[in-house]
């Protein structure tokens, strides 16, 4: 085949993510490092990648830029282009070299990236003398201007230059050459930690050189520890390197074919005690597995950026997955790692053990449920996400408890009567620890609301106090009523643990918005509950309705001391107001029923607010009682047929504390 017959159809059917710009570059490094293996006199091979920049760029640049890099120069002294080679370049899939596993598309990602190839070199021809060879290379003619010339030089060698860098491909590359000749190493580890020794490489950029021997020398911790594993019959090397710690450089898996670098992937995490630092008696370090197969060689895409291996099949039974061979790999890498993951391991479980106590009592039933290894976590990690974390965990358990809750319903077939005892038992026992896992949940939910209020009741930082609405929401959200809500949303136990029954309840709404009363006023009670309450001497009386009581809340900024007579001023005097409107108002179901009596309906009101001056005065003159620990006043006002109590912010935060002291002391959460 012609290689300018389909060469344009080629090369836009060949695919390069535009982050990949640089691996045409790599890889004319390893054709340098194969040229060098084919010479006789392997251990003096010399490869040297010249950056070329754009010299003539604006001066108008930031003095401290770099120029742009407008191509790369390499020269090697391997074989060269003999004959042979030069008739593989000029064949595309070529299988020349394919035992190195060579797919003679290289040149195909030349032209990806650069608009023209030169190249010039020295070979030795059948009768044993130099020549040398010179051509060019690009999307238009494919291979032209052929040359054989006299040698120029008494070795043999090559020298590859990559003209004009496509623009798209240059800004996805790093700039500098430290860089680029970092990754270059990565590319081309395999060839140094391997036993074979490996040609000097050298990345020159602007009259400085780095050398790949030294820059490995730099990166590594400790020497590489080689093994094999078998998956499903086929061999894995796996290289296990300790590289020194960088803070660009993360713990992961890579997966190479043919000598190079396909596929990386991160695993921190993915074991535990793997996090951002480790270490050993050497110091810090980061954790690299190299891992070839001749399954992977195999199984690698033409363009060497990925494998054709399926993440996960089932029932397939001679095919590898990507997910087999992780496993298996993390599996070593655990074994490799143990002495130096034991600490992180200690810490990562002492955290969650810690955020279990101290946050969420709720995870305490279920963790006999969860992996062991699902239980260590990255002791950096914030609360925020070990709750994620762990919730992903509970949620896993329930899952798994529905599942057992509808196989349990059917015992198995030929299943023995004790077998099956013993089934239902540990689905009763899950079951039992998952409805522990809720009442914690719901426990701890109440001590959260509890520090907020007291939060919310204390001196801020400008020296004034929040307004009364932030502690409104705590206890009901605003402008809302039991039609919009759901029971969890309101926290009414704060004040009355009798509160969370009722039939409707109302949050800041005017009087006549509510569907419980036909009354025109335009007042907003803070907080507003109706109940009706089932009357069993009147339960064979079909003519009879139940009583209802009325409750109304009123709730005032913290510390505020201007009380005085009159509606609008006197929180006691606002309450009874609001009650007597709504019994006024002739009350009726939500559905529009009347409750009989409504003037004679049972009514509480009860005050929030901080026991100022003024707003002791106010209880004395509605004739209310200071309560024995002097925190609140409480108190019935006939004429209204009311009961009345005021608490003050700190009671409520202190018997709110002791009516659920003994449920926070069993889940070990701590009571100011």
């Amino acid at each position: 085949m012609s290689l300018q017959t389909n060469l344009k159809g080629r090369l836009r059917n060949t695919s390069l993510p535009k982050s990949h710009g640089l691996l045409p570059v790599f890889e004319a490094v390893v054709n340098s490092i194969h040229a060098i293996e084919e010479r006789v006199g392997n251990a003096a091979g010399k490869i040297v990648l010249q950056i070329n920049r754009d010299v003539q760029e604006d001066l108008e640049l930031d003095a401290k830029a770099l120029p742009p890099i407008v191509g790369f120069t390499i020269k090697d002294n391997g074989c060269g282009f003999d004959s042979k080679n030069f008739k593989s370049f000029e064949t595309l899939d070529s299988d020349h070299k394919i035992d190195k596993g060579c797919r003679g598309v290289g040149r195909l990602m030349w032209l990806k990236v650069f608009d023209v190839v030169e190249s010039e070199s020295h070979f030795f021809d059948e009768d044993n003398e130099i020549n040398k060879r010179f051509f060019r290379f690009d999307d238009k003619s494919g291979v032209h201007d052929d040359k054989v010339l006299a040698a120029s030089q008494d070795q043999t060698g090559t020298t590859i230059k990559l003209i004009g860098f496509d623009e798209s491909f240059r800004k996805k590359v790093p700039a500098k050459g430290e860089s680029i000749a970092n990754q270059l190493l990565e590319h081309v580890l395999w060839y140094f930690v391997r036993n074979e020794e490996s040609p000097k490489i050298l990345v020159a950029d602007m009259g400085e050189n780095v050398d790949l021997d030294a820059l490995y020398e730099q990166h590594m911790h400790a020497s590489a520890y080689h093994e094999t594993i078998v998956i499903k019959g086929q061999d894995f090397e796996l290289t296990h390197i300790k590289f020194r710690a960088s803070v660009n450089k993360k713990h992961q898996l890579a997966l190479c074919a043919s000598s190079r670098l396909v596929k990386e992937e991160i695993i921190q995490g993915k074991i535990p005690g793997l996090y951002g630092k480790i270490a050993d008696s050497s110091g810090e370090f980061t954790y690299t597995c190299y891992v070839a197969s001749e399954y992977l060689d195999n199984h690698v895409r033409t363009e060497r950026t990925s494998f054709d291996i399926a993440e996960d099949v089932e029932d397939i039974l001679d095919e590898i997955t990507l997910k087999e061979i992780r496993e298996a790999v993390l599996d070593r890498t655990k074994e490799y790692l143990k002495d130096v993951l034991c600490e992180n391991v200690t810490a990562g479980r002492k955290r969650v053990e810690d955020f279990i106590n101290e946050h969420a009592p709720r995870y305490r039933p279920i963790t006999s449920y969860v992996e062991g290894d699902m239980l260590i976590v990255d002791p950096e990690k914030s609360d925020k996400d070990i709750e994620l974390h762990l919730h992903a965990e509970w949620y896993k358990v329930e899952r798994q408890l529905v599942s057992e809750g509808h196989d349990i319903m059917q015992p198995q077939s030929e299943e023995h009567e004790e077998t099956y005892k013993e089934r239902l038992g540990d689905y009763l026992r899950k079951a039992e620890d998952i409805k522990k896992s809720d009442l914690a949940n719901y426990v701890s939910h109440r001590k959260v609301i509890i520090d907020l209020l007291t939060k919310s009741i204390e001196r801020l930082d400008h020296g004034k106090y929040a307004r009364e609405e932030m502690i409104h929401e705590l206890i009901m959200p605003m402008r809302k009523d039991s039609s919009e809500l759901f029971l969890d949303s309101c926290n009414l136990w704060l004040v009355d643990e009798r509160l969370a029954f009722h039939n409707y309840m109302a949050s800041d709404k005017t009087i006549n918005a509510m569907p419980i009363t036909n009354s025109d006023s335009g007042k907003e009670p803070d907080l507003l509950s109706l109940k009706v309450f089932d009357n069993p001497i009147l339960v064979n009386d079909q003519h009879s309705f139940p009583l209802a009581s009325i409750t109304v809340i009123e709730i005032k900024r913290p510390m505020r001391n201007d009380m005085r007579e009159g509606e609008d001023k006197d929180p006691i005097d606002q309450a009874l107001s609001y009650l007597e409107r709504i019994r006024d108002g002739k009350v009726t179901t939500k559905s529009g029923r009347p409750i009989p009596r409504n003037s004679d309906i049972p009514g509480y009101c009860y005050v929030l607010c901080d026991l100022t001056e003024s707003m002791h005065r106010r209880c004395r003159r509605a004739n209310l009682r200071i309560t024995s620990d002097g925190m609140g006043y409480f108190g019935y006002n006939e004429p209204s047929h009311a009961y009345i109590e005021v608490i003050s912010f700190d009671q409520l935060v202190k018997a709110a504390n002791e009516r659920n002291r003994a449920f926070f002391d069993k889940l070990g959460l701590p009571v100011a």
